[in-house]
């Protein structure tokens, strides 16, 4: 996915800007930018891989570098960034929070218009100057982002630092989030809003979908109204979220909580403790617990020392490796007893299988899992949550291929009904590939209870399907 920060203040703000990048780092894996800009300086920017190494190792040693009192830090899981961008709208860097399934689409209209694109990366194109490209392309910066917005088939939210302030533009439907942040001479921006705490940033609000902002140090001014119609993606609560953090004044934690004890409250499993796959089944299993009313207890503990991250090795099986390494189970607690264990989602199952072998070689009697969102049935085309490059790679359309025998014909829609007859064999089929003696999703009625949003202010399509691309207001830009 990604996230990112930007702050502006009336000093020197390079050790806010630091700090509060890193506490977006669980957003993402390959890379991370910083970009600031000082009246005499000019603009300076620093790009750096994060596949073998933290974001403070990688930046730290070239902070006395970077001055000024405004800039942009983003993690990034799809191209290097920030761009610097010389136009005729003036100097400016930008980042985004993207996805763009069409990119190759749009470059091949600019290319065809003469342009050019420079920030090559593996030969690929990166996404964050094919935005910049784009905005370019208006009058102003709101015509030009709106241009972004007109053009992609995806979501994008960007941070843009220009002379003049920070812009930040929130995607169309919302898909990602974006925050203010304000504290004595200094106003905030960010992705996360477990950045401000630490910082002394005190929320002021969230930006709205399709809303544009130009941040100073000492206010804000709305350069575009936000659009009525919101499509956040509900998956930020269940698994991409850092507990401490809020969208939309909704606590990551608290709707993880509430989740798991709803579905705690309705389980009629015989179990004898619950155990939370670390770290984003942890919330869950909290309120399992109390909701079913069993003793919580860490059955299985994450190393974090030297294996942080699942996902960083770019071979597969390599990474499948990694995600085993870091979990440590406890054979103390697991022996001669049935266990729950609570996680965020399963995607391939690869991790969780081999996960379920490990509890019952060390003695558990029964091992159940409970998921703490409905089945992923579809790929997700808005935010790159997983590193599935088909949907295919997903352990649901596999089985239901299985079953089914053409993916065209497959009823997909049936599969993602809770309690359907195809649902309830798909998740039978689930939990004996796992080896699992009980395996249930939480409702999509539940998790949307839980995050407490209308249901058609949350993105569900990686559940059900649904999903709309454009909001009505938008209409007037296509």
């Amino acid at each position: 996915m990604g996230g990112f920060f930007g702050c502006i203040a009336d000093k020197e703000c390079v050790n806010d800007l630091f700090y509060g990048t890193d506490y977006n780092s669980h957003l993402g894996t390959k890379r991370a930018g910083l970009v600031t800009f000082d009246s005499e300086r000019g603009f300076n920017r620093s790009i750096h891989s994060l596949e073998r190494d933290y974001f403070r190792s990688r930046f730290e040693d070239e902070l006395d570098s970077f001055h000024g009192r405004q800039g942009l830090g983003v993690i990034s899981d799809t191209d290097p960034q920030p761009i610097i961008v010389n136009s005729h709208l003036g100097r400016y860097a930008v980042v985004t929070v993207a996805k763009i399934n069409n990119q190759r689409e749009i470059a091949d209209e600019l290319l065809a218009q003469r342009m050019h694109f420079s920030e090559l990366s593996a030969n690929n194109i990166n996404q964050t100057e094919l935005v910049a490209l784009l905005i370019n392309m208006g009058n102003t910066f709101v015509e030009g982002i709106n241009n972004v917005y007109r053009k992609i088939d995806g979501s994008c939210s960007m941070l843009i630092l220009t002379e003049d302030g920070i812009i930040a533009a929130r995607d169309f439907l919302g898909r990602t989030p974006i925050v203010i942040g304000h504290k004595e001479g200094a106003y905030a921006v960010c992705s996360e809003t477990c950045s401000f705490p630490n910082l002394d940033y005190k929320v002021v609000r969230d930006l709205g979908p399709g809303e544009i902002v130009r941040l100073h140090c000492d206010g804000f001014e709305v350069m575009q109204p936000a659009f009525e119609h919101e499509q956040i993606c509900s998956f930020l609560w269940v698994y991409y979220g850092f507990p401490a953090s809020n969208y939309e004044g909704i606590n990551v934690e608290a709707v993880r909580e509430k989740n798991g004890r709803m579905m705690g409250e309705s389980d009629e499993t015989e179990v004898d403790c619950v155990c939370g796959v670390p770290d984003s089944g942890v919330g869950m299993a909290l309120g399992y617990a109390e909701g079913k009313g069993v003793p919580y207890e860490r059955a299985v503990l994450k190393y974090t020392p030297t294996w942080p991250r699942s996902f960083t090795p770019g071979n597969q099986s390599r990474r499948n490796l990694v995600a085993k390494m870091k979990l440590i189970p406890n054979g103390a607690l697991l022996k001669d007893r049935r266990v729950v264990f609570c996680d965020d989602s399963i995607v391939r199952g690869t991790q969780l299988r081999d996960n379920v072998r490990t509890f019952f070689e060390y003695g558990a009697k029964e091992v159940h899992c409970r998921i703490s969102c409905p089945p992923l049935v579809y790929g997700c085309p808005f935010i790159g949550f997983t590193t599935s490059k088909t949907d295919m790679e997903l352990i649901t359309r596999q089985i239901i291929h299985d079953f089914e025998g053409d993916d065209d014909k497959a009823n997909l829609e049936k599969y993602a009904q809770t309690d359907s007859p195809e649902y309830k064999r798909m998740v039978n089929e689930i939990a004996r590939r796992l080896g699992l003696s009980t395996l249930k999703f939480a409702k999509l009625e539940d998790l949307i209870e839980a995050i407490g949003m209308p249901k058609c202010k949350v993105c569900t399509h990686c559940f059900d399907g649904t999903s709309y691309s454009r909001s009505p207001e938008s209409e007037k830009f296509f």
